[in-house]
């Protein structure tokens, strides 16, 4: 078998590798939190064009994704440039008034429209869109040593039904606004873990720079392929998952408890990570699994 031959038999292998999973995947949303820290951090490749291919792949086989993206390390850069330090509570920013306009411009002016440029490369996908739009999140304060850092009060997946029945990809820069108007900078993850719960998603997926969670930090070895909600519980009391990690870990569990099939954790730093997580059997990253019954999925 010349080189050509064998090269074609491991291209025809994955393809039918990947049938099962086009085709029970066909018609499912899936919600991908892109991470700042994935935006910012490349390894060989670049992340943003393999990422956007990813996604574009995923909606040509009739799958709905939607994007929510976060800018942390982007919004601290501006920070810094602007003389303000960063500080962080729990891995939630604290957001004065300056600060939450310093987000907003990042968020809606820089990273939102990089992503939607970058799908729209191959096509007429993308619509980006953010929280204010359409009273798509609405939130409140948490606390007040946070200042304008929000938690979700409510979701109103009416304008993103409407993108996705149009065949559009949302990418959406999580800035939400209360009742009167004010803006909050609200985390990520966490309104990640809400909206794939209000689309009633079939997956929740979170790309960032870590290949997935560890029961020992320092151990590569230790990555967790598979887990629960009420496994992750424990090693969020043990004190294994901590800092920024808890917000993540947080919206998986709830959105698994509440109606998402399964959540994942990927390294968005590897290339074409989603395809190789939903389209093949072995799966990279971490998989929190849904009830019981649902296990085995990819």
């Amino acid at each position: 078998m010349t080189a050509r031959e064998d090269g074609a038999d491991v291209k025809a292998a994955v393809l039918v590798e990947a049938l099962p999973y086009i085709r029970r995947f066909a018609g499912k949303t899936v919600v991908v939190k892109y991470g700042g820290n994935a935006l910012a951090g490349t390894s060989e490749h670049d992340a943003l064009t393999v990422f956007a291919e990813d996604i574009v792949l995923m909606r040509l086989v009739g799958m709905r994704p939607v994007v929510v993206h976060g800018g942390g390390p982007q919004i601290s850069e501006l920070m810094l440039r602007l003389g303000k330090e960063a500080q962080f509570v729990d891995g939630l920013r604290v957001t004065d008034a300056e600060t939450v306009n310093i987000a907003r411009m990042v968020l809606k002016g820089q990273v939102n429209p990089q992503i939607v440029a970058a799908i729209n490369v191959h096509g007429r996908y993308a619509v980006g869109v953010s929280g204010v739009d359409a009273g798509l999140i609405r939130a409140r304060p948490i606390d007040d040593q946070l200042g304008f850092v929000g938690e979700v009060t409510e979701i109103n997946p009416e304008v993103l039904h409407g993108l996705l029945d149009d065949e559009f990809i949302p990418v959406i820069a999580t800035i939400g606004s209360d009742e009167h108007g004010q803006a909050y900078n609200i985390n990520a993850d966490t309104v990640a873990g809400a909206i794939a719960e209000a689309l009633h998603a079939e997956k929740l997926v979170y790309l960032t720079d870590i290949e997935g969670l560890r029961r020992d930090v320092a151990d590569p070895a230790s990555l967790i392929r598979q887990t629960t909600a009420d496994e992750l519980d424990h090693l969020v009391d043990d004190g294994v998952i901590a800092g920024g990690m808890i917000p993540k870990v947080a919206s998986c569990t709830h959105a698994v408890r509440h109606g998402v099939r399964n959540a994942h954790i990927l390294d968005g730093r590897i290339a074409h990570v989603l395809l190789l997580e939903i389209f093949t059997d072995s799966g990279i990253g971490t998989m929190i699994q849904g009830a019981p019954d649902e296990q085995g999925d990819s």
